[in-house]
């Protein structure tokens, strides 16, 4: 059973215990095999540069989670029904082995879904398939946020363009759901990067992606 790490270093500016939500520890997981609904929980420091059980060595700031059965590499989507984030992780662990948590994510993917303080949050979990195809010339965003609310994705925006002009939102679709992506146009790389580093110091979580949808 892994155990979440209560320590945090300074570094990410983020600290305190970690409480679990004991309103949702009798939620069970259930869904299709295309989808499950249930607890999340999000591993990190202790297992930091530790070989995952497909072999990867385990980095907390990569967007990667552990789950029981769905095969390595499977991506998938993954909602925070507390707040409607969403986030997509790759699957290249095993677990987590305590009964009703569905998926076991890493610290990046749980910054980003706003779970790292609560540490167990009620999710849905969406399987996306293979979606790494890359276009021979990449362009590049940066992903200021992703949500299954329109509302809350819109509101983002009309934050986001205080500081940027060319801030847009995009609509990708599962035969499950809707998801409402924020999103900064950027030329290169670098200006991705750039724009991703203003955004970290407004109190935003930046994602710097190659955009192919």
């Amino acid at each position: 059973m892994r155990k979440k790490n209560l320590n945090i270093k300074p570094l990410l500016c983020l600290g305190g215990l970690i409480f679990i939500l004991s309103s949702c520890a009798s939620l069970p997981p259930r869904g299709s095999p295309k989808t499950q609904t249930g607890l999340a929980s999000w591993y990190g420091a202790p297992f930091h540069g530790k070989t995952t059980s497909s072999k990867e060595i385990y980095n907390m700031y990569d967007l990667t989670a552990a789950h029981r059965t769905l095969p390595f590499g499977t991506m998938v989507m993954v909602t925070n029904l507390k707040n409607g984030k969403s986030v997509s992780v790759r699957i290249n662990d095993r677990g987590p082995f305590v009964k009703g948590r569905v998926i076991d994510l890493s610290y990046a993917a749980a910054r980003i879904l706003n779970m790292v303080g609560p540490g167990v949050v009620p999710v849905k979990v969406e399987v996306l398939g293979n979606i790494q195809s890359h276009p021979s010339t990449p362009k590049y965003c940066v992903q200021v946020g992703a949500f299954i609310y329109k509302k809350n994705a819109l509101s983002l925006r009309k934050k986001i363009r205080k500081y940027f002009n060319d801030v847009y939102m995009t609509v990708y679709k599962t035969p499950q759901e809707k998801y409402y992506r924020v999103r900064i146009k950027a030329s290169t790389k670098k200006r991705a990067q750039h724009i991703a580093r203003e955004l970290t110091l407004h109190g935003y979580t930046a994602l710097v992606l190659e955009e192919r949808n």
